[in-house]
């Protein structure tokens, strides 16, 4: 049998112990669940556990991302054409995932039950959580923009967005905490009348933008992943690539309503704690990316990919040496050079609208 490399060997104990740890916290509870027996039931080291992943925390957010990432996906039968529509398959998605009051807490369907006690435990989760949760809001309101453009110039969608999640995760903790008090078929009329609210919602630029630096050099980005479509994403088109830190995810609009027509625009998710961050923006997002795929046709899919960056290596790339909590980076990207970059607050309205 061929002798594994150290890069093989490293994935193949860090499968180890995700599988043994969906185990421990499956039987136990995330609460009761501990290290050492974590590392019993992989056949591995304590340190081994430790060399992968930070904590006990960070191992919940794995475990739970790699749930939410592998969920299947059911195509429509018939196409979303209306924002009612969309809402109602995007609500009857997140409602077939909820725990049913005859479970048990140990069903898969529960593992999720301690994530927002987690959350709201430390400020290093809850300020990227909300972040996390504002650019759902936004990949939600382009998708929804798609199906009805606004009638009015600067008009969006996104806080009838953040109205829907705010119902769909109100349904799931409720399923968590009180078994049997959430109604499905409710939640999902619910959001489908939310379609016709109208919050009179404005885009409204970035108040600062700081300088537009020219830059003439080639752009040669890794291979990535977009984490909405769960398709390869072609950095090397034409259009923005935003870099920002987990307290900045919501700039990613801006890049989005100053981009010219039909440009690619791309945010790259990073951060200064990679190994136990990262894990929880993949499972935020995939919640409702997943959702999102079975709900809106793929003509609706919203403009703006998303990408993690675990080794910093795009980061590098766009001349990013440290990426941080608060990067904020953007390039102007064409014909596979980067022509325009920007940085600080406000640098992906800058970049974006930047004519090089």
């Amino acid at each position: 049998m061929a002798r594994l490399t150290r890069a093989e060997a490293q994935e193949r104990n860090r499968a180890k112990v995700l599988a043994a740890a969906r185990q421990e916290f499956a039987e136990r509870g995330f609460r009761d669940a501990k290290i050492d027996d974590i590392a019993d039931r992989a056949e591995l080291t304590r340190g081994a556990v430790y060399s992968n992943f930070p904590g006990k925390r960070a191992l919940y957010f794995a475990v739970l991302a790699d749930l939410a990432e592998q969920a299947p996906v059911a195509a429509l039968e018939e196409p979303a054409l209306t924002v009612r529509e969309a809402l109602g398959e995007l609500a009857r998605a997140w409602v077939t995932g909820l725990p049913l009051a005859t479970e048990d807490e140990r069903q898969p369907s529960r593992l999720s039950m301690h994530l927002i006690p987690e959350i709201l435990a430390d400020e290093v989760t809850r300020v990227p959580y909300a972040q996390l949760m504002q650019l759902n809001a936004v990949l939600l309101g382009l998708a929804m923009e798609r199906l009805r453009p606004p009638k009015e110039p600067g008009g969006r969608l996104v806080r009838l967005a953040e109205a829907v999640l705010t119902v769909l995760q109100g349904a799931a903790q409720l399923s968590a905490a009180a078994p049997g008090f959430v109604e499905p078929f409710n939640v999902i009329r619910v959001c489908e009348q939310l379609a016709d609210l109208d919050l009179g919602d404005r885009w409204a630029a970035a108040p600062l933008r700081p300088r537009v630096h020219e830059a003439r050099g080639p752009w040669s980005p890794p291979q990535a992943l977009d984490a909405v479509s769960r398709t390869p994403a072609r950095l090397e088109r034409d259009g923005v690539v935003a870099v920002l830190g987990l307290h900045r995810l919501s700039a990613a609009e801006e890049a989005v309503r100053a981009a010219p027509p039909g440009a690619e625009v791309t945010a790259v998710v990073v951060t200064g704690a990679p190994k136990e961050l990262l894990p929880l923006a993949r499972l935020v997002i995939s919640e409702v990316g997943t959702c999102l795929r079975q709900a809106f046709p793929h003509p609706a899919w919203p403009p703006l990919r998303v990408v993690y960056d675990e080794t910093g290596a795009l980061a590098a790339a766009a001349g990013v040496a440290e990426p941080g909590d608060g990067t904020e980076v953007a390039l102007r990207v064409e014909s596979g050079t980067v022509v325009a970059r920007a940085e600080g607050y406000g640098a992906c309205h800058a970049a974006a609208s930047a004519r090089p």
